[in-house]
């Protein structure tokens, strides 16, 4: 789909997007690059979606760069905040979009899988906060972090991640009050069961999702896009460690 720029104050800046070559992180990553934005697109494993991101995005104002970096590993977030200096000298946004999610029962669930989803979730702005800091000095620096109402509501099978996300959303808060006095904004979109129209899930379950949702369907990755865009604008400098809910008003409902 063609996505007309929110941003209209975009046009030249730099952004990195963690686990940016599908879903969320690709649909953030193309209204940045509508935007003029030139968006380093971050990846763990798959080259062939990488390359195939890059040429998907390759018409746009903006440019797209992949980046293969497993930023739970501090040596390869580094790695990855360097490319971001070297290219482009510094950096405007950066979305955390990645997550790991292994279903089981609570349970049931192993530890390492506990901590798998924990270090994913936390590592890029935790152990990356202070030279993201540096990277956007002097810039009206804007952190995202993509979350999910796993992080409150029970989700079956899903405690790895609801737990992870519920950290992040906490350590939102945390680096939202360190960094505020720097001009750097942090905060969270979060949002319910996301229509990726992979089959990800069967026909039945999207749509008893849909019909509880009073907008009428899934959350789908460019409406969780254009929160984001709306955090990175620069009219949203006074939003500071908040958790916009991205849902349709899924959450709205109490069944």
């Amino acid at each position: 789909m063609t996505t007309t720029p929110f941003l209209s104050d975009a046009q030249g800046r730099t952004a990195v997007v963690t686990g940016a070559t599908r879903g969320v992180g690709l649909a953030v990553a193309r209204r940045l690059c509508a935007a003029g934005t030139r968006v380093i697109l971050d990846y763990a494993h798959d080259d062939d979606a990488a390359a195939q991101a890059v040429r998907l995005l390759g018409h746009l104002p903006g440019k797209a760069v992949a980046v293969k970096a497993d930023v739970s590993d501090p040596a390869a977030l580094d790695a990855l905040l360097d490319e971001a200096q070297e290219r482009f000298g510094g950096l405007d946004f950066f979305v955390h979009n990645t997550a790991f999610f292994t279903p089981s029962p609570t349970l049931d669930t192993a530890q390492e899988a506990v901590d798998r989803s924990l270090s994913v979730a936390l590592a890029p702005l935790l152990q990356g906060g202070r030279r993201l800091s540096e990277l956007m000095a002097g810039r009206a620096g804007r952190i995202v972090a993509v979350s999910s109402l796993g992080a409150h509501r029970v989700v079956p099978g899903y405690v790895s991640a609801g737990v992870a996300k519920a950290a992040l959303e906490a350590l939102v808060r945390y680096l939202a009050a360190e960094l505020a006095g720097s001009g750097i904004t942090v905060n969270a979109v979060s949002t319910a069961k996301i229509d990726k129209g992979n089959g990800s899930a069967s026909p039945e379950a999207l749509k008893a999702l849909a019909a509880r949702t009073p907008a009428g369907r899934l959350t789908t990755p460019d409406d969780v896009a254009g929160v984001v865009a709306l955090l990175c604008a620069d009219e949203a400098a006074w939003i500071q460690g908040q958790v916009i809910t991205a849902d349709g008003g899924f959450s709205l409902s109490a069944a």
